[in-house]
């Protein structure tokens, strides 16, 4: 096995049987060795020790030299916010027809109460994407004003997201303009507008008075689009039209705001999917929106399955907004009424050639319920300055992740066997990987802060946003331990009904702590749900896959991939050998990741290195796949031609187990549970 788990020694203590650096209290010092009473000189003794701190700590006081710098104090100007209501409401127009050059122009008026320091905050914290990610960097052209008068503002030094103005005498509202400015090339950030569709996100072009909570500050909120296009999104209209020209939307919280974007373009086509949620498809070219009734059927089972796991809804209408684009920044997004979507042009073209990343729709639905109604206690803020917290992610993110794969399964969005195949790799993957012998799975859910997603070179050993696939696997073994415990009774279906099943029709939050998800566990039965959550999250050591026995499969590997691993190979344009060599390929034949202790990791072979060339022939995926099927069981090693920068090598794989992919192996004949677990609700 390629990626063995890597251990790592302890500190080991001092001879002395306690560390050299641990501070002895008093009582220590002046323990006499043969028993517990002082002996009569302590006095004296305790005397001398505090002298001689003192001189000790006079003498480095001493070599501070004079006028030594010190650092300025942060004077935080900017009001904390408040659960009150704000004095009046906001209005905000944004005029998004310049597609060609990407610009939206935006003018928003904020009423004030008086004259005197105003501060307007740009959000910051975002919520779905639990990171600091705002796009302060995208505004430009901020103009001020009161009564037509132009008003100075100042960015805050401390944080730069706050913008301080002096409201004037007399001003009942000041006035702002601005340009909310789309990145034209991926390489800038996410493409919103292109010159066939664009996704408005209210945060990224409007400010709010800081001092309050979000969800207390009205806003009335206008869009002016291209003619002939259409817009979706969870806001009302206000003016009946929802097609071309200037849409007004009724006056809503600036959270509802924010949590309500827009999808709009040329080519569209809605579809009902029930009585309360419609599936609207945005496309580059009007031909990809042709979508058979059969796919159209999957996408409405999606829903019917939903609600038959969660029980009631907390939205009186949800929008499943789509994009089918190569041109548009690729998105999956949750909202409690809408969430934002992308795929590839071809969609519905190339709906039998493999379902990878298919389960998107079913992932995105699910957090109405698990993340934006249920959310974690930690993770709720008052307002987009406020950091988040993230440790309870891996219900948050790992249960939707469980739930965006079965809901697929029981819909017929995925094949089950697809599903299987993915619970298959992220198994294996776990199973095999290096960085959970050091870094604990609630650790993970701080990377959205720390990495913000970018490329690292050793993922397997540094870890990334586990509690995705891992967390996953954590509710896969729930749902088993359950099953097992009620000879099938209940699963965790049950726990979804009573979690997530709750204050039919209410919208906004309703906040969950760590205790709350052990008792409502062990309100569907009774187990040490506290330790074993606690084992399986908070400390390190192996993957939770007993589910698999328990489901009536077995992990093994075989030397050719399912249609499912193959299909992912094609959603993601690359080559995956992680569980033969620890080794991904992707475009022009450039390494992508190595893992941890591989034979390439050994060999100094490193993410960015170029393959030219395998055993004494031009590089291509099959060729290398062709050399790994040679070598098998033979002693003949593998030579693969390298480049890093301007620096070639010759590197020998000694590699003779042929190629290895991951396959759940059902055992007997019989019905497992995991089978019962995909199968759709009656």
């Amino acid at each position: 096995m390629v990626s063995a788990e890597t251990g790592f020694d302890r500190l080991s203590p001092s001879s002395g049987g306690e560390s050299a650096n641990r501070k002895l209290d008093e009582s220590e010092v002046l323990r006499h060795p043969c028993g517990d009473n002082p002996p009569h000189g302590a006095p004296v003794l305790r005397n001398i020790l505090l002298i001689s701190a003192a001189f000790l700590s006079s003498t480095a006081l001493a070599q501070i030299p004079a006028g030594a710098p010190q650092p300025l104090p942060f004077p935080d100007r900017i009001p904390a916010a408040r659960d009150i209501a704000y004095p009046g409401a906001m209005r905000l127009d944004v005029d998004a027809t310049d597609t060609q050059r990407g610009i939206y122009r935006v003018k928003q008026t904020v009423p004030v109460a008086g004259a005197g320091p105003l501060t307007l905050l740009f959000p910051e914290w975002l919520p779905g994407n639990h990171a600091p990610r705002g796009p302060i960097n995208t505004v430009a052209g901020i103009k001020i004003s009161a009564n037509g008068q132009p008003i100075a503002w100042r960015r805050d030094p401390a944080d730069v997201y706050a913008l301080h103005v002096d409201v004037p005498q007399g001003a009942t509202a000041i006035d702002m303009e601005f340009q909310h400015l789309s990145p034209t090339r991926t390489g800038e950030g996410r493409v919103t507008m292109t010159p066939e569709m664009l996704n408005l996100q209210w945060e990224k072009m409007s400010f709010y008075p800081a001092g309050y909570y979000v969800r207390n500050i009205p806003v009335q909120a206008n869009v002016t689009l291209p003619e002939g296009w259409q817009a979706a999104t969870s806001l009302d209209v206000e003016n009946g039209n929802k097609s071309g020209g200037k849409l007004a939307y009724k006056t809503v919280s600036y959270e509802t705001l924010v949590d309500s974007p827009i999808f709009a373009g040329r080519h569209y086509r809605r579809e009902q999917l029930s009585k309360d949620v419609a599936l609207n498809i945005f496309a580059d070219q009007a031909k990809n929106l042709e979508a058979t009734p059969e796919q159209i059927a999957a996408h409405k089972r999606l829903v019917e399955q939903a609600l038959k796991v969660f029980t009631t809804k907390h939205y009186d209408e949800y929008e499943f907004l789509l994009a089918l684009t190569e041109e548009l920044g690729g998105i999956g997004l949750e909202h409690l009424r809408s969430s934002e979507n992308s795929h590839p042009r071809t969609y519905f073209s190339d709906w039998d050639s493999g379902s990878a990343g298919r389960d998107l729709l079913a992932h995105e639905m699910t957090h109405s319920w698990d993340g934006k109604y249920r959310r974690p206690a930690d993770l709720f803020t008052p307002d987009y300055r406020m950091p988040m917290r993230n440790s309870l992610l891996w219900v948050y993110e790992g249960q939707t992740q469980y739930w965006g794969n079965v809901l697929s399964a029981r819909s017929g969005m995925m094949p089950a066997e697809d599903v299987l195949g993915e619970f298959a790799r992220a198994a294996a993957y776990y199973d095999t990987q290096p960085g959970r012998s050091w870094r604990p799975l609630v650790d993970t859910t701080n990377d959205p802060i720390i990495n913000s997603r970018r490329p690292q070179a050793n993922t397997s050993w540094q870890r990334s946003e586990d509690y995705y696939i891992e967390g996953m696997l954590i509710w896969l073994d729930v749902d088993s331990i359950i099953r097992e415990r009620t000879n099938g009774k209940k699963s965790l279906d049950d726990f979804a009904a009573a979690f997530y099943g709750v204050n039919p029709g209410q919208e906004g939050q309703m906040t969950y702590t760590f205790e709350d998800v052990v008792r409502t566990l062990n309100g569907v039965t009774p187990y040490d749900w506290k330790a074993y959550l606690n084992q399986r999250v908070n400390q390190t050591g192996k993957a939770p896959l007993d589910w698999i026995e328990r489901g009536g499969y077995r992990l093994v590997y075989k030397d050719e991939p399912t249609a499912y691993f193959k299909s992912r190979e094609k959603d993601r344009d690359m080559l995956d050998l992680t569980y033969t060599i620890g080794l991904t390929v992707g475009k022009g034949g450039t390494v992508s990741g190595v893992a941890w202790d591989s034979p390439l990791f050994n060999q100094g072979v490193t993410a960015g290195t170029d393959l030219l060339a395998v055993n004494g022939r031009t590089y291509s995926n099959d060729a290398l796949k062709d050399a790994i099927k040679a070598a098998k069981g033979t002693s003949e090693p593998i030579t693969l031609l390298t480049k890093k920068g301007d620096i070639y090598r010759t590197v020998t794989l000694d590699y003779h187990d042929g190629l290895r992919y991951p396959v759940l192996e059902k055992v007997g004949k019989g019905r497992a549970s995991l089978d019962t677990l995909l199968k759709p609700l009656k």
